[in-house]
C-alpha cells in the first residue's frame, strides 16, 4: 500500500482500501448501464431491492459490472467473510451511520438560510466525522480485521486520528463548541422590540422557581404542554437575535468563520470512498440476512477462469425465493454438478415444473460469484465466464415486422456471434413456434456450435435427444410428486429424459389434456 503525505500533513494512502487500489478507479460513480441479461435473470429485482434506500451512494456501478479476475473475487470474499455476522458489522454499521449524520450536517451547513446556523452545523458536521472515524478506530482495534482490504482501512484511519491535521480539527471544533455553550446574554422583550446585551452574571431562577414549586408536585400529572415543531431552519425572529448576539462576541464569531473556510474540505477523499465501498458489502449482507432468518443457506464459492467443472448445492433463485419467504412459503433448493467434459446442462421435464427457474438460478450463480458476493447455497465450485449471454422466449413484437421464429434466429445468432470459449450461455425453450423436426434440426445446429465453442450452457428444452449428442451434454429433469404425478416437487434431478414432456406440451398447447378433455365432455 502507497503512502504519501497531503498538505496538512495527514497520511493518505492511494488506495483507502485494497479494493480501492485494485479497483475503485473502475468502479466510478455515473451512469452504466444495466446488463442485457438482467431482466431474464431477473437480477434486476434482486439488485433494486438491494440498492433501495442507498441511492445516495450510487451503487449501480458495482452490481452492473461484473469481474472475471480470480483475485478480485478472493479479495471482496474476504471483505465479506470479514463482515458476516461479526461484531465488524456492527462497528461498520455504525460509522455508515455516522457519515450520513455528518453529511446531513453538511447540507444544512450549505443550504440553511441564516449564515451564523449555517457555522455552527458546520462545527456539528466537524465533530460528527471526527468521532465516527474515532469510534471506527476503536471498534477496529478491539477486532481486527483480517482482510488485506479492511486491514488497509484499519492502518489509514489509525495513522489518520493521529495525525497533526486531524488532532487540529479536532481540537479547534471541540474548542469552539465549548465557547459557543458558554455565550450568555439577556433578552430585554418589550412589544414591537427585543434588545439584545451581555450577560453581567445576573442569578438565573428558573431553578429556584422549579424547586419552589416542587413542594406541590402529587405524583404523576396530565401533561398538557404543548409540543412544538422543531425546523433545521430559524425563523427570523432567532436570527436577529443570534445576529445581535454574533455583535457582541465578534471575536468568537470570526473565529468560526475563519475555521469554516480553513476547513471547508475536511472529509479525507479516501474515507468517503470507503464509506461508499462499504455499501456495497452492508447491502448485500443486509439483503440476504432475511433469506438466512428462513432457512436458507449462503456460501463463497470457490472460482476459477481456467477450470470448467462446477458444482452448487442446495442452490435457488433469489429473486423468487423472496418473494415466496415473504408470502410465508417454503423455498426449494436445487444440486448441479459437472465434471470432466461436461459443458452443457439440459434441462427437460413437465411445464411448470421449475425448469426456468432452474436455468435462472444458474446465470444468478455466476453473475453473483463474479461480483465477489456470497451466493445462494451450501457449498459451490464456479467458473469465471468472460460473458454471460442468455435467450429466453419472448411474445412476438409485430413492430420487428418478422415473424417469432426469424426473431428466434437472429437473437441465437447474436449470442453465437458475440460468444467466446469462455462464456456462459443460457437458452430458455427456444423454437416453440415450429414443427418438432424443425426445432430439433435447429436446436441441433446451436449445440453443435457451443459444444466446438466448449462454452459453458444451460438450456431448457422439451427436444430429448439434445440432452445425449455426447460428453458434453448432461441430462437434468424437472420431477413430479410420485403419489401425484399431476404435482411438481420443483426438484430438478440428473437422470436421462423421460421422453414425455414435449408430448405433455403439445397436449397442452391444443388443449388434449385428460383435464381440458372432460371439461368439453357434456356431463
Amino acid at each position: 500500500m502507497k503512502i504519501a503525505t497531503d498538505e496538512d500533513g495527514v497520511t493518505a494512502p492511494w488506495g483507502a482500501s485494497g479494493l480501492l487500489e485494485r479497483q475503485m478507479e473502475r468502479v466510478q460513480s455515473g451512469e452504466v448501464a444495466e446488463p442485457a441479461i438482467f431482466r431474464d435473470l431477473n437480477l434486476d429485482q434482486i439488485v433494486q431491492s438491494v440498492v433501495a434506500g442507498r441511492e445516495v451512494y450510487d451503487l449501480l456501478p458495482f452490481f452492473r459490472t461484473p469481474r472475471s479476475d480470480p483475485s478480485i473475487i478472493h479479495h471482496r470474499q474476504a471483505v465479506f467473510r470479514d463482515l458476516d455476522d461479526t461484531p465488524l458489522f456492527d462497528a461498520v454499521k455504525a460509522f455508515s451511520q455516522g457519515m450520513r449524520d455528518m453529511r446531513a450536517a453538511q447540507v444544512n451547513a450549505e443550504k440553511l438560510h441564516y449564515p451564523y446556523q449555517r457555522q455552527a452545523w458546520f462545527i456539528t458536521a466537524v465533530e460528527t466525522y471526527c468521532a465516527t472515524l474515532r469510534s471506527l478506530a476503536s471498534a477496529f482495534a478491539d477486532g481486527p480485521p483480517r482482510s488485506d482490504a479492511l486491514a488497509a482501512v484499519y492502518a489509514y484511519i489509525v495513522n489518520h486520528v493521529a495525525s497533526p491535521g486531524f488532532k487540529m480539527i479536532e481540537e479547534e471544533a471541540r474548542r469552539l463548541r465549548t465557547a459557543l455553550a458558554g455565550v450568555r446574554y439577556n433578552l430585554n422583550i418589550k412589544p414591537g422590540r427585543i434588545k439584545v446585551s451581555r450577560s453581567d452574571g445576573e442569578a438565573d431562577y428558573s431553578e429556584k422557581i422549579l424547586a419552589t414549586f416542587d413542594r406541590f408536585r402529587q405524583g404523576a400529572v396530565k401533561d398538557h404542554s404543548a409540543k412544538l415543531r422543531v425546523f433545521a431552519d430559524m425563523n427570523h425572529i432567532e436570527a436577529g437575535i443570534l445576529d445581535l448576539v454574533a455583535r457582541l462576541n465578534p471575536k468568537l464569531f470570526g473565529d468560526i468563520d475563519s475555521f469554516r473556510q480553513s476547513h471547508a474540505r475536511f472529509v479525507d477523499p479516501h474515507i468517503a470512498a470507503f464509506d461508499r465501498e462499504l455499501q456495497f458489502y452492508i447491502g448485500w449482507l443486509e439483503h440476504i440476512a432475511g433469506l438466512r432468518r428462513v432457512g436458507l443457506s449462503f456460501c463463497y464459492p470457490a472460482v476459477s477462469d481456467q477450470d470448467k467443472t462446477e458444482h452448487c448445492e442446495d442452490c435457488f433463485d433469489m429473486a423468487l425465493a423472496s418473494k415466496l419467504a415473504n408470502a410465508g412459503e417454503p423455498v426449494v433448493t436445487n444440486s448441479y454438478h459437472l465434471t470432466g467434459a461436461e459443458r452443457i446442462i439440459v434441462v427437460s421435464g413437465p411445464n411448470q415444473g421449475g425448469k426456468t427457474t432452474f436455468a435462472r438460478t444458474f446465470g444468478q450463480l455466476h453473475f453473483l460469484a463474479s461480483l465477489g458476493c456470497p451466493i445462494p447455497g451450501t457449498a459451490a465450485k464456479l467458473y469465471l465466464p468472460d460473458a454471460i449471454f442468455t435467450h429466453f422466449e419472448r411474445e412476438e413484437d409485430i413492430q420487428l415486422q418478422r415473424g417469432k421464429l426469424e426473431d428466434d434466429l437472429e437473437r441465437v445468432h447474436t449470442v453465437l456471434t458475440q460468444a467466446t470459449s469462455h462464456s456462459l450461455i443460457i437458452m430458455n425453450e427456444i423454437f416453440n413456434s415450429t414443427t418438432l423436426s424443425d426445432a430439433t434440426f435447429l436446436s441441433r445446429q446451436i449445440f453443435d456450435r457451443i459444444i466446438e465453442l466448449d462454452a459453458l450452457a444451460v438450456c431448457v428444452t422439451f427436444i430429448d435427444e439434445l440432452s445425449s449428442l455426447g460428453p458434453s451434454t448432461v441430462s437434468m429433469v424437472s420431477t413430479v410428486i410420485p403419489e401425484d404425478p399431476a404435482r411438481r416437487s420443483f426438484k430438478i434431478v440428473r437422470r436421462p429424459a423421460d421422453g414425455r414432456a414435449y408430448a405433455m406440451a403439445l397436449a397442452e398447447k391444443y388443449g388434449l389434456t385428460e383435464t381440458r378433455i372432460l371439461e368439453r365432455i357434456p356431463s
